[in-house]
């Protein structure tokens, strides 16, 4: 395992090495990751994002545009063989047929390279001709990205903190009941084995649902090819008093190391390692809805999210010595679209204040953060409505059925988030049951039928403020 970390190690070095001294000479690469916790949005995010910078007349925050300097862009095939690339023609036609709807959602890996042909500037600009830069977008789930907190960890206590997590989410209550049940010093049974890793796994699934964040394992929830894999069959059990070897706890170790080593660890060192700038999307207003429970294990998983990038500034040494580093983090609050824009810097400050643990953390190793609340693709229009003699700030949009099919038009109003985000973060901190002043509620909405002018993208809702953040700058 040293031998093997030290080879990692050296071979990602000689990469940043010839990186370094090679892009004052190459057409310069942005890096961009974008991850984000089911339900929030990346699919969605990539695909906007593309298509806005590809028909920019949406984009006027996005300063290369607004100052004329980008003269086209143009997709090319991605630059890594072996990773599968992203889906932009089949979403796009999703969110833009005569009967628009959700693509599908994240399950793996994938990438796509855009790139930008953009006007010279400078005193030298007549002497030179335009240049390209290229964005790759690297696509993977954040269920993955968790994943990386569990290196440190030894088999017992990530055993013990997952019974202890599990016991107080929904669905939990079963499998850690299972799991003090089961003799673990016994000798190994494959079958029970499988039995408990198919339990934790619907626990897993039961506590995303109510709005968890925090579900480790990612893979149990997103397997991709790994299904049903050795590496993929265990479980949390409590640590017996001397567990033989070929015992199920010992045999639970073993495949958690493995997963570690075998699955967590190549992600790293294959996708992870080698982003420069990173988008994290959040649905707060999922978090928000579920309860003070929700919303504090999301606060939690937030700053746990900042301790796997290596935030800080990619300049030349630390480059050429420490290996590439993350610059830009931002932490988005999607689906903005579900309230009317007098509450956004509301939802803005409640993201903020929800992420300032990881914030501080990433400021104070050199790298640049914001937070916003945005839409990457706009599925509602505003409207003032009057009921009991006071008027009310609504969205209105197409409601989207269970089953995922298109229902009926509504107007929906969600409640009034509070100016300050210590009435939100303070009860979930102290463990409360349910909000004081009131429930926060969410509505499902369909995409809305798009009618795109020449040279437009989708409608959007901060999504050029993101992308100059992003990598305005390098353009």
């Amino acid at each position: 395992m040293v031998i093997g970390t030290i080879a990692d190690r050296l071979t990602r070095g000689v990469e940043n090495v010839t990186d370094t001294l090679t892009s004052p000479f190459t057409e310069p690469v942005i890096r961009l990751g974008v991850t984000g916790l089911s339900r929030a949005g990346k699919t969605v995010f990539i695909t906007s994002l593309v298509a806005n910078l590809m028909d920019r007349a949406r984009m006027p925050q996005l300063l290369a545009e607004s100052e004329g300097r980008i003269l086209a862009a143009y997709l090319q095939p991605q630059p890594d063989d072996t990773m599968p690339r992203f889906d932009y023609e089949s979403h796009l036609g999703a969110l833009t047929s005569p009967t628009p709807h959700w693509p599908d959602s994240t399950r793996a890996v994938s990438q796509l390279r855009l790139s930008l042909r953009l006007r010279p500037t400078g005193l030298l600009s007549g002497m030179s001709g335009p240049r390209t830069v290229h964005l790759d977008i690297v696509d993977y789930p954040g269920e993955w990205l968790l994943d990386l907190g569990l290196m440190d960890k030894s088999y017992a206590e990530w055993a013990e903190e997952s019974l202890s997590r599990l016991a107080q989410r929904p669905g939990g209550a079963d499998y850690v009941a299972m799991a003090h049940a089961e003799d673990s010093a016994q000798t190994l049974d494959e079958v029970r084995a499988k039995a408990l890793a198919s339990r934790f796994t619907a626990a897993l699934h039961a506590a995303r649902n109510a709005g968890f964040s925090d579900c480790t394992p990612g893979r149990f929830l997103l397997p991709g090819e790994k299904e049903g894999s050795p590496a993929l069959t265990f479980a949390p059990l409590p640590k017996p008093a001397d567990p033989p070897r070929k015992s199920l706890w010992r045999e639970m170790e073993r495949r958690f190391e493995a997963y570690k080593s075998q699955i967590v660890k190549p992600f790293f060192r294959d996708h992870f390692s080698r982003i420069d700038r990173q988008v994290v999307l959040v649905d707060a207003l999922g978090a928000i809805h579920a309860g003070p429970a929700a919303m504090e294990d999301l606060r939690r998983t937030m700053a746990e999210i900042l301790t796997a990038f290596r935030p800080g500034a990619n300049a030349f040494l630390t480059s050429l010595l420490l290996g590439k580093r993350v610059e830009k983090i931002l932490f988005a609050a999607t689906k903005a679209d579900h309230l009317h824009h007098t509450q956004h810097g509301r939802l803005t400050a409640i993201m903020e204040a929800l992420t300032r643990d990881a914030r501080d953390r990433a400021r104070f190793a050199g790298a640049e953060t914001g937070a916003m609340s945005i839409a990457s693709l706009r599925a509602t229009v505003e409207q003032t409505l009057p009921r009991n003699g006071d008027h009310f700030d609504c969205v209105r949009g197409t409601l989207l059925q269970d089953d995922g099919s298109r229902g009926r038009e509504a107007a929906f109003y969600p409640g009034e988030l509070p100016e300050d985000p210590a009435r939100l973060l303070g009860p979930a901190r102290e463990g409360a049951e349910g909000w004081l002043d009131g429930d926060y509620a969410i509505m499902r909405f369909a995409p809305s039928r798009l009618s795109l002018k020449p040279g437009e993208g989708p409608p959007h809702i901060r999504l050029d403020r993101a992308a100059q953040f992003l990598f305005g700058d390098r353009l």
